[in-house]
């Protein structure tokens, strides 16, 4: 069985904004049209940006049954700007080998995304993982800004949960929950206390990507440029990675991987310090990695090696 037939996807995932067709114009009328119609395209993919471009919020959980086999609590915190979040604490079965914090991509909520992790529970570890802001029964709406506050609220709320095993702490970013993972833990007051960062198919810089995705579409190629250094860059991981150092990184990558390719990855890498690692994975694509035994099996001898 090849890599294609083991794997699932575990995130709905669209950075690109939407192609916008003209109408039944000619001649200067309808070269006018169709510069209004990208500047005004262009204008609302950067001003409405970060909600439209970056976040897909979606606030129904899915009755999702693969949680009835795991023994799971609701946690309601609170973040510094007083915005009410929503996680789930996942038991470990039996004696637990450390503890999950699951950053989620920019899309659904944590009721779909919690299935790439679920697995580690029946391994022996804890799970938390969170919606941001604007997110399932998470309070307020997402912000590039918001969710870092999130993401250390989180950070904060883990080292507060009772029974768990706090001298083994892992953070696991996938798609954009990687970007906001290397800002929160390079940037932590409380890094020290975490045992290792992993992220999977994150993309490097946030104007980058959204330069790229710019550049997909004729409308907005001409202005991929200018539009992205409207993105607010400041939390991009490529500046803050190398500030992880000296927690142990693992990167992880899809080569077939066309919502972030993988060449995010490998900037990445090169700009992480030591320790590091990078798994180059074939076959699949975005946030793919779990879905097959041997990259599962390879990811608990990681997290075990990790004194």
């Amino acid at each position: 069985m090849n890599a294609k037939e083991r794997m699932k996807k575990s995130e709905v995932s669209g950075l690109p904004p939407q192609a916008l067709s003209g109408g039944q114009e000619s001649g200067v009328k309808k070269t006018r049209l169709f510069l209004l119609l990208t500047l005004h395209l262009s204008l609302f993919t950067v001003f409405y940006g970060c909600s439209s471009v970056f976040f897909y919020p979606q606030k129904e959980l899915i009755d999702n049954p693969y949680l009835k086999q795991v023994s799971y609590e609701d946690i309601f915190f609170i973040t510094s700007d007083a915005v009410k979040l929503h996680g789930w604490h996942i038991k470990a079965k039996g004696k637990s080998q450390g503890i999950i914090v699951q950053l989620h991509g920019n899309a659904e909520n944590i009721s779909t995304h919690v299935n790439s992790v679920l697995w580690l529970a029946s391994e022996g570890y804890d799970i938390f993982t969170f919606d941001y802001r604007g997110y399932g029964r998470s309070e307020g709406r997402p912000s590039l800004d918001g969710v870092h506050r999130d993401s250390r609220a989180a950070l904060e709320t883990v080292l507060k949960l009772p029974d768990i095993n706090k001298e083994r702490i892992f953070i696991l970013g996938q798609s954009l929950g990687g970007a906001i993972a290397v800002y929160t833990v390079a940037a932590s007051p409380y890094k020290n206390q975490i045992k290792a960062v992993i992220i999977d198919s994150a993309f490097s810089s946030y104007r980058g990507i959204a330069r790229e995705k710019l550049s997909q579409f004729i409308l907005t190629w001409p202005l991929q440029y200018p539009l992205s250094f409207l993105i607010n860059d400041y939390y991009s991981p490529v500046k803050w990675i190398k500030n992880i150092s000296p927690l142990p990184i693992l990167i992880m990558h899809g080569e077939q991987d066309i919502i972030v390719p993988i060449h995010h990855g490998s900037i990445l890498y090169e700009a992480a310090l030591e320790p590091k690692e990078f798994w180059q994975i074939e076959g699949i694509g975005h946030i793919q990695a779990f879905a097959l035994k041997d990259i599962r099996e390879r990811f608990l001898q990681y997290l075990q090696a990790i004194k």
